[in-house]
Formats: C-alpha cells, structure tokens, sequence
C-alpha cells in the first residue's frame, strides 16, 4: 500500500490513484482543493511504501490532522477507481463515500468499504455496459471534511440541451450527500458563461439535508422557512459560474464539478468531464 499526497506530482496520475484523486490532485496547487492524501495499491515513481499498511495509513493521517490544526481531523473517505471520472465514465455515485470519518482505525475501516465497493454487482454491471475491465484497481481519497453550510454540482454546459453557452448549477443545504444521491430536490441557476450573467434562479422543495454528527452523517428535515428559500447568493453564484468557466478553459472539456461552501469559502470537491451531453 502507497500514501501519496494530493499535491504531490504522483497524484496527478490516474493510473496511480485513479481519476478522481488524479483530477484533484492536478488542480490542488492552484484552486480551493482540501488537503488530502491518496491510498493506491500502484506503485509510482514517489512514494511512502509501508510494511504495516494500518501504519502507513495512521501517520498519514496525524499528519492530515497537523496541517488542518486538529490531532483528530473529520475526513472524508471517497473511491477513486483508476477508469474512473474520465471522458467515456464517470461512475457516478457507484462507488462508496463516507463522511465525517474520525480516527485512524475508523479511516482504514472505510478505505477498505471503499475498495470492496468496486466488486459491488452495480459497479460489475456498469463496467460491462460501458465495455471496461471487470477487475480494475481501486485508490482512495482521504480528505479534510468540509462541513457544508451549502453544496453546489455545477456543469459548464448544460447536460440536457448541450448548450455550452450556459452553465448549470444545482444547490441544496448542507452537505452533498442528498444531492448527489437525488434525495432532495434542489434549487437551479442558469447563468450565461460569456459575462456571468444570472438567467434564471428557480427554489427547489429542499425538505431533506444531510449534516455531520457523532456517527457519521445523517439526513433531517430543513426548518420549513428554508425549504423554498434560495440556497445561493448571487455573489456565490456567480463564484461557481467562474470556476466552472476557469476549469473548462483550463481542462479542455466541460466540465461537472461538486463543490460546497463553508460560510463565504467556496471549495473544489471534485472535478471530471460531463459524459452524458446529448450529440
């Protein structure tokens, strides 16, 4: 077992952590990525081999906590398969996440949930309907949990029409479980990509969310004030709009991002390729 971190050059390459951690790992320096650490089974030209893999895995995570400034760090622990969040698959929500992971152990228990998630007979299924290797590796993400007031997916064009004129943005209260997962119906922004400007805002019925507590997390019901309530400013809107323009430009494809604030700090969570525009 292999520790790399995410700004280390080793993880910028999905062949040694897969797609998700390598798409992370290749913006980290320049966008508002958590710090985190990659779990692969490939070995790579950098890095942290370890004889005790639980070792390994524990100083890795001590010193997760000295950089966020806490011996006990709330992580999150996602799949990173090595075909995945890529131009042809994206393995959306097929692959295991947990959140709100504290303590080494409780860390290695979910690395490992993670990595079984591949041999999941959903997982097989889709890996046949999209013609890829049945037994592919699996790396995992650890990262510093952001603790979401508000969670966004944003997309650079939209995924319905193809306009890549327009960007997308859906958005509910806390965390993004409930989003990504379609427990919740969220709210929808459309903003035109040349000048940023807002087309439409439209409230979504939020009734569910999903917060951290002691056991992980959990989903509750938003206080009725909030459900219709619009979960973005414009100020916050527009900063979403912005980095999805800035990624696509950068990457070279549209772009499906997850991101999530934290009082006014906007974070990255995840950034692949938009695989279902229509022709």
């Amino acid at each position: 077992m292999q520790i790399y971190w995410l700004d280390s050059p080793a993880c910028r390459d999905p062949i040694i952590v897969g797609g998700k951690a390598a798409n992370l790992g290749r913006l980290a320096g320049q966008h508002p990525v958590p710090p985190g650490f990659c779990v692969s089974t490939q070995t790579g030209k950098e890095n942290a081999i370890e004889n005790d893999p639980y070792q390994g895995l524990a100083s890795a995570y001590t010193f997760l906590g000295q950089r966020c400034g806490t011996a006990l760090p709330r992580v999150a622990v996602r799949s990173s398969a090595i075909d995945e969040d890529g131009q042809r698959a994206s393995f959306a929500g097929l692959h295991d996440t947990f959140l709100n992971i504290v303590g080494a152990e409780a860390v290695m228990h979910a690395v490992d949930r993670c990595i079984a998630s591949a041999k999941t007979e959903r997982a097989q299924h889709y890996r046949r309907s999209q013609g890829l290797a049945e037994n592919a590796a699996m790396a995992v993400l650890v990262q510093q949990l952001v603790v979401a007031d508000v969670s966004a997916v944003v997309f650079s064009a939209d995924p319905c029409t193809g306009r890549r004129d327009r960007i997308v943005i859906n958005a509910t209260w806390g965390l993004g479980e409930s989003l990504v997962g379609g427990s919740v119906t969220p709210d929808l922004y459309v903003v035109r990509k040349h000048d940023l400007h807002i087309l439409h805002r439209a409230p979504g019925d939020k009734a569910r969310m999903t917060v951290a507590d002691s056991d992980g997390t959990r989903e509750v019901a938003v206080p009725g004030c909030m459900r219709k309530e619009l979960s973005l400013s414009d100020v916050q809107i527009r900063k979403l709009a912005r980095l999805a323009q800035t990624l696509e430009q950068s990457e070279g494809w549209p772009v499906d991002l997850e991101c999530a604030f934290q009082g006014a700090q906007l974070y990255l969570l995840q950034c692949r390729p938009i695989t279902t525009l229509p022709d």
